[in-house]
Order: structure tokens, then sequence, then C-alpha cells
């Protein structure tokens, strides 16, 4: 009996130290839940989150824009090229023969206007030519007039003195001679007044339609001669589009040309995507949106790098519609049997350049975001 006393004495003065340890440990647990719930309670509804996020980007469709056969193609999948590299060529042959068909078109109404030009001045001069035949006409005329006016006279005197016999049968006959001569050579003054003005009046009209082709302008400003530069431009550019240059940035996805495959204007060859400017579509539940800003801080991370690398973002804006609603077959809810389903709307998110320039991601990774509702 003395023992067990002694051993109890011994162990008693123990049990006030375990029950303070145990005391303090419980209090700190009390402690910590006020935190929580306390933190729960003030920023309650402050961040949204959702796992139901992607990497997205602009993707940029290469189409050549003329069509041929491909020469060279000088890209692959994967690779990353920046915006003018080459990425393919087309066979140019045909498009220089179509340039130096152009260049000659060009050529030739070129030479074409000026001697419309050059023609327009030899025009005037038989204008001014046609003037002087007139006036010689002119003349002629008078002259012939008079000649007939001195045959008249001449004849009359002559008929007068036959009468009383005065003058010979054969004087009388000479003096009509000369008469009706005369009467011929005026005539014919007048007929070449009328064709030197008919042919005046054509010099005019042929004038005034030259005119018309070259008035206000000059060989290079001529309308042939523009419409044929511009089919000899349109023929250059056709030729520097055999080489397919990349419009943008980007890393080469879906290329699907190969060497010797005829390809046409307007066919998608291969597609960029822009990584560097890559951003997130985070599809959140509309009840989680009732706060949500543009302009809001985001923090997010991704499954390729895991929690300990955090992207920083902002919110840009929200979808006009929700995934369901903008479904190649939307869903009809017009039924006696429809159930009501949250529906998810993708909003979207910037990237700091810097953080994706130090950890690149690719389109379709999946994120997680996590939106500061409370910032702003």
């Amino acid at each position: 009996m003395a023992d067990t006393a002694a051993t109890t004495d011994q162990t008693t003065p123990g049990n006030p130290a375990r029950r303070r340890a145990f005391t303090l440990f419980g209090g700190l647990l009390v402690v910590i839940a006020l935190v929580w719930f306390g933190y729960t309670w003030i920023t309650g509804g402050r961040y949204v989150e959702t796992d139901n996020a992607y990497v997205n980007a602009e993707v940029a469709a290469v189409t050549p824009l003329t069509g041929g056969v491909v020469a060279e193609v000088r890209v692959s999948n994967t690779q990353s090229v920046h915006a003018g590299d080459v990425l393919l060529v087309i066979d140019p042959t045909d498009a220089r023969i179509a340039l130096a068909a152009a260049d000659a078109d060009y050529a030739a109404a070129l030479r074409k206007a000026r001697q419309t030009l050059a023609t327009g001045s030899a025009l005037d001069a038989t204008v001014g030519e046609r003037v002087a035949d007139i006036a010689r006409m002119q003349a002629q005329v008078a002259i012939a007039e008079a000649g007939l006016t001195s045959a008249r006279i001449d004849l009359d005197r002559r008929q007068a003195l036959a009468a009383d016999g005065g003058v010979s049968g054969e004087e009388l006959s000479s003096a009509k001679n000369a008469f009706a001569t005369a009467q011929g050579n005026l005539a014919a003054a007048r007929a070449g007044l009328a064709q030197a003005r008919a042919a005046r009046g054509s010099a005019n009209g042929q004038q005034a339609a030259n005119a018309a082709l070259t008035s206000g302008t000059t060989p290079e400003t001529n309308p042939d001669v523009l419409a044929a530069k511009a089919r000899r431009d349109q023929a250059q550019i056709d030729l520097a589009r055999t080489v397919v240059r990349a419009p943008s940035d980007g890393v080469v996805t879906q290329r699907s040309v190969q060497v010797g495959q005829r390809v046409t204007a307007g066919t998608t060859v291969m597609n960029l995507v822009p990584v560097e400017r890559a951003f997130v579509d985070a599809n959140f539940k509309e009840s989680q949106l009732r706060r949500v800003r543009p302009g809001q801080p985001v923090e997010l991370t991704s499954d390729l790098y895991g929690g300990k690398v955090v992207y920083h973002g902002r919110v840009v804006g929200f979808s006009g519609g929700t995934g369901s609603a903008l479904a190649v077959i939307p869903a009809q809810n017009a039924t006696g049997n429809w159930i009501k389903v949250v529906q998810r709307l993708p909003v979207r998110i910037t990237l700091d350049r810097a953080e994706l320039a130090q950890h690149p991601l690719r389109m379709g990774l999946s994120m997680d975001a996590t939106i500061d509702t409370g910032s702003n």
C-alpha cells in the first residue's frame, strides 16, 4: 500500500500540465476557426473561381492570294515564325509570263497614246491646209465669175453687131464658145469650193474626235494607258504573291500543303497560333457572374506547370451568349420534360505578356481562374 501511494503521488503532479497542453491546443483550434469564419464572412462572395477555363488565341489562317503549283514549303508544324518569314513558294512561271504580257500591253497602249497625240498635231495642220484650199477656191470662183461677166459682155456686143453685119459668123461663134467656157469654169470653181469646204468639215470632225481622245491628258494619263498600267501592276502583285509570307508571329499548326500540290487562292494551307498573345476563356456559372466586371484582376494556374506558377490577368469582357446557345445545335427548352441546367458564360481574360513569355502556354491547355470581384 505504501508503494501504491508513492506512485500516485509521483504521477498526480503531471496531470495539470497535460490538461494545460490540451487546453492551449483546443484554444488554438478555436482561434483558427474564428479567423477562418471571420475571413469568410468579410470576403464572402468576393472571389469566384472555376477550373472550366482553357487557353485560346486568335489563330491566323494562311491562305495564298494566287493559285499555282507549290514549289517550296519552308516551314513545318510546331515551328515558330516571325511576321514576314517565307512560308511557301508557288511556281512563278505563269505569273512571270502574265507580267511580260502586261508589260507589252502597257508599252503598246503608251505608244498608241503618243501616236494619237501626234495625230492631233497633224490634224491641226490639215485643218489649216483645208482653210487655205477654201480661200484658193474662193479666189478661183471670183476669177471665173469675172471671166463669165467678160464673156457675156463680149457675146452681147457681137450679137448686137451681127444684126447689122458688123461681125462675121466666126467671131460670133468664138464669142459664144468663150461664154460657154466661162460658164464651165465658174461651175468647176464652185464645185472645187464646195469640195474644199467639205474637206475642211471632214478635217474638223477628225480633229474633234482626236481632241476628245487627248483633251486634258498626257500619254501617261490616257485612260487606256492607265488601264494597261493597272493590269501590269496586278500582274506584278500576282508575281509577288507567289511567295507566301507569315502575316504575324506565331507557331505553325495544321500544315496541309506539300511540294507539288496545286493550291487555289483562298485555300487555307496552314494556321499560325500567336502564342505570345494567348488569352484564357473561362466558363463561369451564371450564378457566379453577378459581381464580375471588366478590368477586375484574375489569378490563374495551369495544369502544365502546376500551382507553383501563377499567372496574373484581367477580365476583358463577356461572350455574347452561353456555350449552349452558340452551339451548332442549340438546346430546345420548349418541351414538357424541360429540366433547368445552370448555364456557363465564357469570360475572356488577358494574361501578363512577361509571365506568358517566361512560361509559354498553348491553345487548349486547362487553367484554373480566380477573379477578385472586390477590387472595383
